[in-house]
């Protein structure tokens, strides 16, 4: 399944690594993962998300306020692979793994998770261990290079992350199916009231995939949206440390942020599904 990401020629596991037949070999990591991230585009060591952001957004995550988009993201993917026989599911930008976990549930599955950094995906390994699940591998690896054979999935899944045309194109089969996950217009919309003078929606996201065409009616666009509660200042963070706004905020609107001592806010996604041609 893994290909090497130097020589691009298929890995196999020998012993605690994964090696080539052109010799370029990556060891297997305590917990169970890989790097296949190359110094070539990206520092191993320091790409994406640190052990804080890691440990916030967990924190956030296991409290459950997205646990009913978890559950519904796996029900579109049931629904999608139908009748598919042992699906195999990549979860590209894959984060800790939250989402890679309900995934796992999809009967006869073989779920694997990608993600650039090295931290999100130790932690991946650490919530599969605690649940006991089985299906699920995990590599450091980008999105724009997935470290897979060419049509090898029956679907990607693409949370809150970059989506890449042509590598998705690349690694599925003719058929199978892409899952976008990205946030509505409302989408912590009083979060944003509470920090920002002027709050704005969001904007839809174009992401050119010239190698898919749009679903049929059932799962083109689905919009799921409710209401939450967050109920402690250090979780308003955690979630707020998740969002592209962490960076662009002001000192005002950090003070803002930080002086809520709970905000219900609206939860809201979309989820759509491309086939690819």
């Amino acid at each position: 399944m893994y290909i090497c990401p130097v020589c691009k020629d298929k890995l196999n596991r020998v012993d605690n690594s994964w090696r080539c037949p052109k010799g370029h070999c990556f060891d297997i990591a305590r917990k169970g993962h890989v790097n296949l991230l190359t110094t070539a585009k990206h520092n191993p060591k320091t790409a994406g998300d640190n052990a804080d952001m890691v440990k916030a957004r967990t924190e956030f995550l296991d409290k459950g306020y997205y646990r009913p988009l978890a559950e519904k993201l796996r029900e579109v993917a049931a629904e999608v692979l139908g009748s598919t026989d042992k699906p195999v599911i990549i979860d590209s930008g894959c984060g800790e793994g939250f989402y890679t976990a309900e995934l796992s549930k999809v009967k006869n599955s073989q779920v694997f998770g990608i993600d650039i950094s090295k931290h999100a995906v130790a932690h991946c390994m650490t919530r599969v261990h605690l649940a006991g699940i089985t299906n699920c591998c995990f590599a450091v690896a980008s999105s724009f290079e997935l470290p897979f054979d060419d049509e090898c999935a029956d679907a990607v899944v693409s949370v809150f992350a970059p989506v890449c045309n042509d590598e998705y194109a690349r690694v599925l089969k003719r058929g199978g199916a892409l899952i976008v996950v990205s946030p509505s217009p409302r989408h912590l919309f009083e979060l944003k009231a509470a920090v920002y003078d002027e709050p704005y929606e969001n904007k839809p996201n174009s992401y050119g995939l010239t190698a898919f065409y749009e679903s049929d009616d059932k799962h083109r666009d689905i919009r799921f949206e409710y209401k939450t509660v967050i109920s402690s200042q250090q979780d308003i963070y955690s979630l707020f440390m998740m969002t592209p706004y962490f960076y662009k905020t002001s000192e005002e609107g950090m003070a803002r942020l930080k002086a809520l001592d709970s905000i219900e806010v609206t939860c809201g996604f979309e989820i759509q599904v491309f086939i690819k041609k």
